[in-house]
C-alpha cells in the first residue's frame, strides 16, 4: 500500500517537471504562430495582387487556383514548422512524408480531373479559344459558351448545350470555316486552324 502514494507522488512530479519544460515551447510556438500568419497573409496578399493583374475577365479562375495552391503550400510548411519548434521534429517528419505519399495517392486517383484543370488552364490562356468562337472539338460543333477549369459548354445551331471535358478538347480542336465570320468573337473568314 506504500508503494500507491509513492506511485502517485512520482508520476504527479514528472507531470510537473514535463510541463515546466512544454510551457517555453508553447510560448516560443504561440509566437511563431503570429508571426508566421502575418507572413502568409502578406505573402497571399502580395501573390494575390500579382495574380490579378496577370489574369483578369474570365481567366480568373486559373488565378484563383494559383493562389490556393500557394496557400496550401504555405499553411502546410507553417504546420510543420510549428510542430518543430514547438519539439515534434520526430512527428513533423513523419507527417511529410506520410502527406507526401497521400498527395501521390490522390493525384492517382483523380488523374483525369488533374488533366482536366490543366488541359482547362491551357485553353483560358489560349488566345484563339475564347467564348463566343465557333469550334468544332470531338464531333460537336458550335460556339464555345463558357471555358472552365474542368469543362467546357459549347452551344450548338440546334440549340443543345454540349458540356466536353477540357482532355479532350484540348489536344484537338479547329475553328469551324462553315459559319459566316460575324458569328464568332474573332475574325475567324478563311481560318481552319487547329491546336496542336
Amino acid at each position: 500500500m506504500t508503494q500507491i502514494p509513492l506511485l502517485v507522488s512520482r508520476s504527479l512530479s514528472n507531470f510537473l517537471d514535463g510541463l515546466i519544460v512544454a510551457i517555453p515551447r508553447l510560448l516560443s510556438g504561440l509566437v511563431f504562430l503570429a508571426l508566421a500568419y502575418l507572413t502568409v497573409r502578406a505573402a497571399l496578399a502580395v501573390v494575390r495582387g500579382s495574380i490579378e493583374r496577370v489574369y483578369v475577365g474570365d481567366r480568373e479562375l486559373v488565378g484563383d487556383l494559383i493562389v490556393t495552391l500557394v496557400s496550401v503550400f504555405l499553411w502546410f510548411g507553417v504546420a510543420l514548422t510549428f510542430l518543430k519548434v514547438v519539439g515534434m521534429g520526430d512527428i513533423a517528419a513523419s507527417l511529410g512524408t506520410a502527406v507526401g505519399f497521400i498527395a501521390l495517392g490522390v493525384s492517382y486517383a483523380l488523374s483525369e480531373m488533374i488533366e482536366d484543370t490543366v488541359a482547362g488552364v491551357y485553353l483560358l490562356r489560349d488566345p484563339d479559344f475564347n467564348p463566343g468562337y465557333r469550334v468544332e472539338a470531338k464531333g460537336v460543333t458550335g460556339t464555345v459558351a463558357a471555358i472552365e477549369l474542368r469543362k467546357t459548354r459549347i452551344d450548338t445551331d440546334a440549340g443543345d448545350r454540349v458540356v466536353v471535358a477540357n482532355r479532350e478538347i484540348e489536344p484537338r480542336w479547329t475553328y469551324d470555316t462553315s459559319a459566316p465570320a460575324d458569328e464568332g468573337a474573332g475574325d475567324q473568314s478563311g481560318m481552319d486552324t487547329a491546336n496542336t
